[in-house]
């Protein structure tokens, strides 16, 4: 990959026995003062409590937080160290170190949230697909809406002679694989990745590209694409500005998926062990603080993530989609609770089994350019994904009564066979080549992307 390539809940436990714990050194903090980048959106919630709750400050950290202009800016200042970590998607970590642009040892010893996205398509499209939607008693569309309903829609800018075009934040996002998931269980392909490609528009049905979070609603009203995947509050944002219609969360597309995680270099963690896990601990009490008794919190959440120096958006525009409920258009509320999931359910737990989902989407699409075997998929995972680090921070606050023990899990490092996709394909992390197989509009054993389209196989 290029340049741009640089710049992924439990629903029960597996295995009792717990991933192999490394050496997490209990000490002072090395480093106290700390520089953590952040890209405008909900889901960096637990970098903005840890702060403003002195959370941060309680485990001996002077942490500044910094906005950045778009993801590919983020991960080259925690490469470059101008940035000690950041709120990162959690396939930059695991592109980084598989080397798909800058090569870079990198490490995500906690995910940051479940679910937090969501489709949008502009009020063009909502109005050529919405009368032939299944309805509800209360005259509503019933969800989740399948992409298949985009099919004659995609016909007709064929027809036209137009692409159809949508948006998405980055090249190894989760709303990439999400938006790609939803398309593909419908019928549509979105596209391939050809070696040192970032488009990925190879034999696509529906083209995507990348547009940074804040900026979709712009780019959507300007008429250059057609719908984006993008997370909170940027959908709800089109639908204050009554540009566009959100039509899926991600909760439907994969219920409770890994969304954000917490990127560092593996140096840093190396050298700062201490700091590590001092920093660790603030996000899990930031987090347990989001979720507690039943989101108590969020409306003071929501105030804090409306002020210029976090996401900056309005604060009825985060709390449509932050407190319980999601509005897909006006007069369409509908009951959410978790959308948005930053500790409940294992969120925290860095599972191995999410990684090398993540990278079956990155070898179904072109991505990964060539086969490897499962073996290769879950060494990768435990490169980067780092549960050891995660455990020695939550069971210390456990051990100190700061989070009860029961909210940490009892796992090999894999989820059970996850079924919550919206085409009911089942997933288990221990066979992903298995899995890559049973989807139907993908790369398969043997196949490769070329300018021509896919070969092999």
């Amino acid at each position: 990959m290029v340049a741009l390539m640089t710049g992924v809940a439990l629903a029960g436990c597996g295995s009792k026995s717990e991933a192999p714990a490394g050496k997490v050194a209990a000490g002072a903090v090395e480093k106290p003062a700390l520089k953590l980048g952040f890209i405008k959106l909900t889901d960096m919630a637990p970098l903005a409590i840890a702060r403003e709750k002195g959370f941060f400050a309680e485990e001996g950290l002077n942490v500044t937080l910094e906005p950045q202009a778009n993801w590919k800016v983020l991960l080259d200042g925690v490469i470059g160290g101008q940035l000690d970590g950041a709120h990162m998607l959690a396939g930059q970590p695991i592109a980084a170190t598989l080397g798909l642009g800058t090569k870079a040892e990198m490490i995500a010893p906690i995910s940051l949230d479940l679910n937090g996205n969501a489709i949008t398509l502009s009020n063009r499209v909502w109005t050529l697909i919405e009368p032939a939607l299944a309805k509800g008693p209360d005259g509503k569309p019933v969800h989740p809406i399948p992409a298949s309903v985009l099919a004659p829609v995609v016909a007709k800018f064929r027809q036209e002679g137009k692409p159809f075009k949508m948006g998405m934040v980055f090249p190894v996002s989760t709303h990439n694989y999400e938006l790609r998931y939803w398309l593909a269980a419908g019928g549509l392909n979105p596209g391939y990745y050809l070696p040192g490609d970032v488009g990925g528009t190879t034999g696509a049905d529906v083209q995507l590209s990348v547009t940074p979070p804040p900026q979709m609603p712009a780019t959507l009203e300007a008429g250059t694409i057609e719908g984006y995947s993008v997370g909170e509050p940027w959908s709800q944002a089109a639908v204050k500005k009554k540009i566009g219609v959100p039509v899926i969360t991600d909760d439907q597309i994969w219920h409770d998926n890994p969304e954000k995680v917490l990127g560092l270099r593996k140096d840093f963690a190396d050298k700062y062990p201490g700091t590590t896990a001092a920093l660790l601990r603030a996000i899990i009490k930031a987090q347990q603080w989001l979720d507690a008794d039943g989101g108590k919190n969020r409306a003071e959440a929501v105030q804090i993530l409306s002020r210029s120096n976090y996401v900056g958006a309005d604060a009825d525009v985060i709390a449509a989609s932050m407190t319980g409920k999601f509005t897909f258009a006006p007069g369409d509320t509908r009951a959410a609770p978790g959308f948005n999931v930053f500790f409940d359910k294992f969120a925290g737990y860095p599972f191995y089994s999410d990684a090398i989902w993540t990278m079956t989407q990155m070898r179904r699409w072109g991505q990964i350019a060539v086969d490897h075997d499962d073996a290769w998929y879950a060494s990768q995972a435990k490169a980067v994904y780092r549960p050891d680090l995660y455990l020695a921070a939550a069971k210390a606050l456990a051990d100190r009564k700061v989070i009860p023990a029961a909210a940490i899990p009892q796992t090999d490092g894999f989820k059970p066979l996850d079924t919550g996709f919206i085409d009911h394909v089942p997933y288990d992390g221990h066979k992903p080549n298995a899995y890559i197989q049973s989807l139907k509009i993908g790369l398969k054993n043997g196949q490769k992307v070329t300018a021509s389209g896919v070969t092999g196989g």
